[in-house]
């Protein structure tokens, strides 16, 4: 999956695997990790492989590290892929969107164009020259127009990716959905919530780590998860906007975060957040990379 930010890539995972395993909000770098969905049908099973957006490196923000590693961790995971989905917003194609195609191009890989969000167009016909447009001169294997959010379109795009794949016993049992671990998907969780609530204040300056993450048995649920996360922010003042006033946001944050683990894992969720100041942290390689941050 390769696109520029904010597109409908890690929507378009969650609906092709049926179940929530990467995080999304209408915030650009919600997605930071290349993170693998697994999705397994009668025809055959498809590794998605999730990236972050790909962004024009240039302005104010090119100089961060993060920025920089997003950008390389995208293009790093076009390696050992059998094709590649470049997804883009219907009735938009910018900049960043060329440079998308042109990674996978350069990369010598069959290209699936998916038009995502038509469900925005009322008449559907009103999208074919824009297609058209963008199909001219670029050579795509198949094209695809659906929605993601909607779930609708997506049974012609299975059969044109796993015709692209090579034949061969599935990678992972039918009930696989990730090859992430439970301790990751609970702080990509709590992130999620920091960029749907605090998104606007703050896009860029929160990350996650997950300090523990142990399990228990449960009289009631069978087993449950003690969980404690840092947020980590880069200045006290960030630290005061995401705790809130008495701590109100904070625990909002946590107890909508508790619940989609609770979702995701079947399992009671006891969860405790923290906010730390790490200044820099998100132009730093050495501390991205402590945090969990790989190209």
């Amino acid at each position: 999956m390769i696109g520029r930010p904010n597109v409908g890539k890690s929507t378009l995972v969650n609906a092709l695997v049926g179940a929530k395993v990467s995080i999304t909000s209408n915030r650009p770098q919600t997605t930071r990790h290349r993170l693998l969905g697994i999705a397994t049908f009668p025809g055959g099973q498809l590794q998605l492989v999730d990236t972050p957006g790909i962004h024009a490196e240039q302005g104010k923000r090119s100089g961060k590290a993060m920025h920089r590693m997003l950008n390389r961790a995208a293009r790093g995971a076009l390696e050992g892929v059998d094709a590649a989905l470049l997804v883009v917003e219907a009735g938009r194609w910018e900049h960043e969107d060329s440079l998308a195609f042109e990674a996978l191009r350069d990369a010598g890989l069959p290209v699936v164009l998916v038009v995502n969000q038509v469900d925005k167009f009322k008449d559907k016909t009103a999208l074919l020259p824009f297609i058209a447009k963008v199909a001219d001169g670029r050579a795509f294997a198949a094209v695809h127009p659906l929605s993601a959010l909607k779930r609708s379109g997506l049974e012609p795009l299975v059969a044109s990716l796993l015709a692209l794949m090579p034949e061969g016993e599935p990678a992972f049992g039918e009930d696989a959905i990730t090859d992430k671990s439970q301790r990751f998907l609970a702080g990509e969780l709590v992130r999620e919530q920091l960029m749907r609530q605090l998104g606007a204040e703050l896009p860029y300056a929160t990350t996650v780590e997950v300090e523990k993450f142990e399990e228990e048995p449960s009289p009631q649920a069978g087993v449950m998860y003690r969980i404690d996360a840092v947020i980590w922010v880069e200045r006290e003042g960030q630290k005061a906007i995401v705790i809130g006033k008495g701590g109100e946001r904070l625990r909002a944050i946590g107890t909508r975060a508790r619940e989609q683990m609770e979702r995701l894992f079947g399992a009671k969720v006891f969860l405790q957040t923290w906010v730390r100041v790490r200044e820099g942290w998100s132009d730093d390689e050495a501390a991205l990379r402590a945090l969990g941050y790989h190209d």
